[in-house]
């Protein structure tokens, strides 16, 4: 009764112990004091959980649609990232294990002979003799997480596996934003391959006149020429345009992990707008980007780092046992009297590290203010993005609408000179420069219409994948 009573005391103590974990417990960052004045944040709470369905949708394009769909499923980079989501998972389930004791079965059959020549201080020679050894024993170890450094390092592998996944949906958000940009580059070049195709078909036409008018003595030689250099000059605009389409669609087949020789993509055109965008937009919707939340699990994880590092400076307690069987008869040895057992604690409790214990949690601790100091960039960040491409939204729709009326402009200019060319006013040099300013204000409006669905693309990427539940900012 009295060895029971002090089992008893044992055990409670060993659970009061057990019940501490050295290091600091993780809190949420707060990064108040980088928000802008009307964005409010609170304390990290990621979302990036949260579905971001098939955002691209939106744009209601469905050779989109197919691009994204073939990216989603065969990309490299995206299985890549699913590998590494396993693999973290896998190293925190290694983790979680050292919670139990490890078991082991080691059977033994053995036969050996002795030597008959050992070292004795008795004054006789031992015989060699021959010794056979069946054993069936259960060996047991087991770690007592006394000052919770198994608990820490749990911790720490379960937020790396957080940080695993969201590193995937950021991979994923990224492929889908690659994808779209890519997509709109191809179709922006596309508008400009129509723009200069019908101005080497108007050019054809006009070299094919004034030659003919050539021939008959009513214009100078140098027209004719200026009219033919224009339109070379043209062609060589149409092959540089062609081929960056074909760079950018090179692009979209490795995003869709198809090879570049045969991947194909009709030519097309823009849709007619992007979707609108909301009046304003809450600081919310950034917690469902996937790098914030990465960031913030990676946190967690060095803020868990450091308990681990504490605890080394505090003992070690291990059991260790063994149960099982032990005979040199094969056919006594699951008999009562083979029977074997151990067990006994062992204390390994650190004297003398030369510093080596306290380096490392400091450098456990430098690491947690490194990362702090990286998740608080990745907020500032957020907030960048979103506002760069907002102020790109806006702004290229004033663009547009300027270019827009250039280029009525540039048009009237261009009947308005052909009319004073015809009379003989002026000479070809003035509607040449007339008909190339129309040329490059129609091109500049083929891309600006681009740039305003990449803007639109990479706000949405900024938002970790749209803006549902837009609100004005408070």
């Amino acid at each position: 009764m009295h060895s029971l009573r002090k089992l008893t005391i044992l055990s409670l103590f060993l659970l009061s112990l057990y019940s501490c974990a050295v290091g600091p417990d993780y809190r949420k960052p707060d990064v108040a004091d980088i928000t802008p004045a009307d964005w409010h944040w609170k304390a990290a709470e990621p979302r990036d959980e949260i579905p971001k369905g098939e955002w691209w949708k939106v744009f209601s394009d469905p050779a989109l649609d197919a691009l994204e769909s073939a990216a989603m499923a065969a990309n490299q980079d995206l299985r890549a990232a699913v590998a590494r989501v396993d693999e973290a998972r896998s190293a925190a389930r290694i983790t979680q294990s050292r919670f139990f004791p490890e078991i082991s079965l080691d059977p033994v059959v053995k036969r050996e002979r002795t030597s008959g020549n050992l070292p004795t201080p008795v004054p006789f020679q031992i015989p060699v003799a021959h010794v056979d050894t069946f054993g069936f024993p259960f060996d047991l170890s087991y770690e007592v997480d006394l000052w919770g450094r198994v608990r820490r390092s749990f911790e720490a592998a379960r937020a790396r596996a957080g940080a695993g996944v969201s590193d995937y949906r950021s991979v994923l958000l990224t492929l889908g934003a690659d994808v779209a940009l890519n997509y709109f580059l191809v179709r922006a070049l596309d508008e400009e391959i129509g723009v200069l195709e019908k101005s080497i078909q108007s050019r054809e036409d006009t070299v094919r006149i004034l030659n003919g008018r050539f021939q008959t003595g009513t214009i100078p030689e140098i027209d004719l020429a200026l009219a033919r250099r224009e339109l070379a000059s043209t062609r060589a605009d149409l092959a540089d345009t062609r081929r960056r389409r074909a760079e950018a669609l090179h692009a979209l087949s490795l995003l869709c992990g198809k090879p570049a020789s045969d991947f194909r993509l009709s030519e097309g055109s823009l849709p007619p707008s992007p979707p609108d965008v909301p009046a304003g937009l809450p600081s919310s919707l950034l917690e469902r980007r996937p790098d914030i939340a990465g960031a913030e699990r990676a946190l967690a994880a060095r803020s868990a780092q450091i308990g681990v590092a504490r605890a080394a400076y505090f003992p070690v307690l291990h059991l260790t046992g063994q149960v099982g069987y032990l005979s040199a008869d094969v056919e006594k040895l699951f008999t009562d009297p083979s029977r074997v057992w151990s067990l006994g604690p062992s204390l390994s409790l650190p004297l003398f590290t030369a510093g080596r214990t306290a380096a490392e949690v400091k450098q456990a601790e430098a690491a947690f203010q490194e990362l702090l100091a990286v998740y608080r960039q990745s907020v500032l960040n957020a907030f960048r993005e979103v506002e760069d491409s907002l102020a790109q939204i806006a702004l290229r729709n004033e663009e547009s609408t300027a270019q827009a009326e250039a280029l009525s402009a540039a048009e009237l200019t261009v009947r308005l000179a052909k009319a004073r060319y015809e009379t003989g006013a002026v000479n070809y040099l003035e509607f040449l420069d007339a008909d190339r300013s129309r040329l490059q204000q129609e091109r500049k409006l083929a891309q600006l219409a681009g740039q305003h669905f990449a803007a639109t693309v990479r706000l949405i990427k900024a938002l970790g994948g749209g803006w549902e539940g837009g609100m004005k900012r408070e």
